[in-house]
């Protein structure tokens, strides 16, 4: 177990027969999360926004980017802050608020007429009041599930692309129709309407989000499987999302007309989708380390195959396999975090992992939004991808292939 011991909290055992007792409303929990976190994960078709946004309000590419990746830093802001909201209401009010902080950005960045207000609405405010309320979401489901945590925990991390596999047509077509504006002002209708269902939902779930007061709390200790869990996650969100966040722009780099560029956003966001799903389904079955490192390997298949045959086709079957390759990457963290930590810490643990997914949003996209604006060219940011695939490779393997649940 690469010398790192996972000691089972006590605690743990007189929380599981509560967990138990409400299995039945795990349905509920799923749902409000489904419902939510669909509109809240059209930030991965912010790609559709590119080119409109570009003409309009004259904002160059590394710009917008940017407007992408602080975004993302909102969303890491919010998650990590959602752990010590557990008792300052209950769970429907918290989620309610999150989605009208959420709403109320996406409505702010719809009047944007620079830079600075985008960065305001859409990137801090539509992004930290998303983040707590996924993590408040995914907290509530983990207080209630017994069995196939990976597989649940995969599908909640594949409500982000699904939500943005619904979204980029939707959003081209507005986009077309009626302008970016109305684009944006009706996902904020959207987020709050659907933010409304889930605090109902969470309601009658009944679910926890922490244990019950006058219990003594020993939060789990981090430690080097957390550090070297979210460098994985890093390395392959890197690639990953520069993938979903300038797909349509990437595909017309290589030749691709409008038309293949938006159909193979839509397909890269639900294969994604899909892949996280899978992710989480592989570390109910394998070593986490096992599926991390394939799953690397794959991402790795795809960059190489655009570099190497660049043309229409080529561009949507790499991007799609780079993408894929994050996908899984994605579902067996969320995963592993079941597996190495108990339930109760799990919202914590996830909101601190998503600090990597913060950083790699920031890192390589905006990079390869200014490696474009310089070049012209994609062609070097798909190399520096290729690097982090073989890094992520070769550290996945020094994973812990055990953890907590299999210790008792």
């Amino acid at each position: 177990m690469n010398g790192e011991e996972f000691v089972y909290d006590p605690v743990m055992s007189v929380a599981a027969p509560l967990a138990r007792s409400q299995a039945g409303r795990l349905w509920a929990a799923l749902l409000a999360a489904t419902l939510l976190n669909l509109p809240l994960g059209s930030v991965y078709s912010f790609s559709v926004l590119l080119r409109p946004l570009e003409q309009e309000l004259g904002i160059p590419r590394s710009a917008l980017s940017l407007v992408f990746g602080v975004a993302t830093a909102g969303f890491t802001v919010g998650s990590v802050a959602a752990a010590f909201l557990y008792r300052a209401a209950p769970a429907p009010i918290l989620v309610f608020a999150s989605a009208v902080v959420a709403s109320g950005g996406v409505a702010l960045a719809a009047t944007a007429t620079g830079l600075a207000q985008l960065l305001v609405g859409y990137s801090v405010v539509f992004g930290t009041g998303g983040g707590v309320a996924y993590i408040l979401l995914q907290q509530g489901v983990n207080m209630l599930v017994t069995r196939r945590r990976g597989l649940v925990n995969g599908y909640i991390v594949s409500l982000y692309p699904m939500g943005a596999m619904i979204a980029t047509p939707a959003f081209h077509a507005c986009n077309e129709a009626f302008g970016w504006r109305t684009t944006l002002g009706g996902l904020a209708a959207v987020l709050l309407a659907c933010g409304t269902a889930a605090s109902l939902l969470a309601w009658h779930s009944a679910a926890r989000l922490a244990r019950p007061a006058g219990r003594v709390e020993r939060p789990a200790a981090l430690g080097l499987t957390f550090f070297k869990l979210s460098a994985t996650f890093f390395l392959a969100a890197s690639a990953g999302l520069m993938v979903l966040s300038q797909a349509r722009e990437i595909v017309a780099t290589y030749g691709g007309a409008a038309t293949l560029a938006v159909a193979a956003t839509t397909a890269i966001t639900g294969a994604i989708a899909a892949a996280r799903i899978g992710g989480g389904w592989l570390v109910d079955r394998f070593a986490v380390p096992h599926v991390m490192c394939a799953a690397h390997a794959l991402a790795l298949g795809g960059g190489v195959l655009v570099t190497a045959f660049p043309a229409p086709a080529t561009a949507v079957l790499g991007l799609g396999l780079i993408g894929v390759g994050y996908g899984f990457v994605s579902g067996s963290t969320a995963g592993g975090i079941g597996l190495y930590w108990p339930p109760a810490d799990y919202g914590r643990i996830a909101g601190r992992t998503y600090i990597a997914w913060c950083l790699a949003a920031i890192c390589l996209p905006v990079l390869a939004g200014y490696l474009f604006d310089v070049t012209r060219s994609y062609v070097t940011a798909m190399l520096i991808a290729g690097l982090a695939n073989v890094t992520g490779m070769a550290l996945a393997l020094t994973l812990p292939r055990r953890g907590w649940r299999k210790e008792v």
